[in-house]
């Protein structure tokens, strides 16, 4: 017997997703997780803590140099995260 009303287990878990208002963090959780895919082995390696807290990004440096040359590119690492995660997750990076 089938029902009229049969949904994929995608969808079920999508509908879920959305009624616990659990996207956008499975989204942080996803741009955190690609950190080291986006900036590359280098800069991975001079960071000591990254989280995202209110739509803002913090990432916390070890290098003072690295974090330069973050702030130069603050706008744009912005932008590819957002692209990246197919929403505006980031409002902001700090760089600490």
């Amino acid at each position: 017997m089938r029902r009229n009303k049969t949904i994929s287990l995608a969808e079920a878990i999508q509908d879920y997703l959305k009624e616990m208002n659990l996207e956008d963090k499975l989204k942080e959780i996803g741009l955190i997780n690609s950190w080291e895919e986006t900036v590359g082995k280098a800069i991975f390696s001079r960071t000591s803590k990254i989280y995202i807290k209110d739509h803002i990004l913090y990432i916390h440096l070890n290098s003072s140099v690295v974090r330069n040359e973050l702030l130069m590119l603050r706008q744009a690492l912005k932008e590819k995260l957002n692209e990246k995660a197919g929403a505006e997750i980031i409002k902001d990076i700090v760089l600490k």
